[in-house]
């Protein structure tokens, strides 16, 4: 008797750790980071965040998104350019800048994350899935669950501008996909763009290698 509930209990725990670990977004630092950032603020402040990924070799491309509205930073000389239009922002390649954090519009939410891929490659490495895992995370939780978000590609001004746009937008697919198969976000809920380098978050020249501007921007297009 006292074999066969042994052996019972035993099975038991061997099925219970067969389970899937659930979504604990409360006990993951990361998780919670993301959420808070990609949920609405009460008043529509702007709630941008940046994630750098763990440290790679790996040199990558990412695409950029055109923000309309996007406050100059502080610091940064503004020319204009004598038609009514928005001022422009000159910035020489030197300068570091760090006022911002994403480029989507103002009171919009949204995070940007250094994803590295492989040069010239969409396909994300295991450094790259781990570097999502808080993000898959965060949009699998009960928190977003009713907001729909927008995968952005990004990259800097290096190489050719329709090939830079690209790659982007087909690593902002790659993203998408791995969050709806890895982690269970339904397709509606994602769409995925390439902006290539048309809004960089550090102004730079051309051909410019700045590893900040190549990146992939999530942004919370509304529910």
């Amino acid at each position: 008797m006292a074999r066969h509930l042994l052996l019972a209990g035993l099975a038991g725990l061997t099925l219970a750790l067969a389970q899937p670990a659930p979504v604990a977004a409360q006990a993951d630092p990361a998780t919670r980071a993301l959420i808070e950032r990609l949920r609405p603020q009460a008043g529509g402040s702007t709630r941008g965040i940046r994630l750098p990924a763990e440290p790679s070799g790996a040199p990558q491309v990412a695409a950029p998104a055109a923000t309309p509205g996007a406050a100059p930073a502080p610091g940064t000389a503004s020319a204009s350019t004598g038609s009514g239009e928005a001022p422009v922002r000159r910035v020489a390649a030197t300068t570091r800048d760090t006022s911002r954090e994403t480029t989507a519009p103002e009171g919009v939410a949204a995070v940007s994350l250094t994803v590295n891929f492989p040069l010239g490659s969409a396909t994300l490495t295991p450094e790259a899935e781990r570097a999502l895992a808080p993000l898959g995370r965060a949009l699998a939780s009960r928190d977003l669950a009713s907001y729909r978000f927008r995968i952005e590609g990004h990259t800097d001004t290096v190489g050719d501008t329709l090939l830079n746009r690209t790659l982007s937008e087909r690593r902002a697919i790659s993203v998408r996909n791995h969050l709806e198969a890895r982690y269970g976000v339904s397709p509606n809920r994602l769409e995925a763009i390439g902006f290539g380098d048309k809004q960089l978050l550090v102004d730079t020249a051309p051909q410019v290698n700045e590893p900040r501007n190549r990146r992939v921007q999530v942004l919370n297009i509304g529910s």
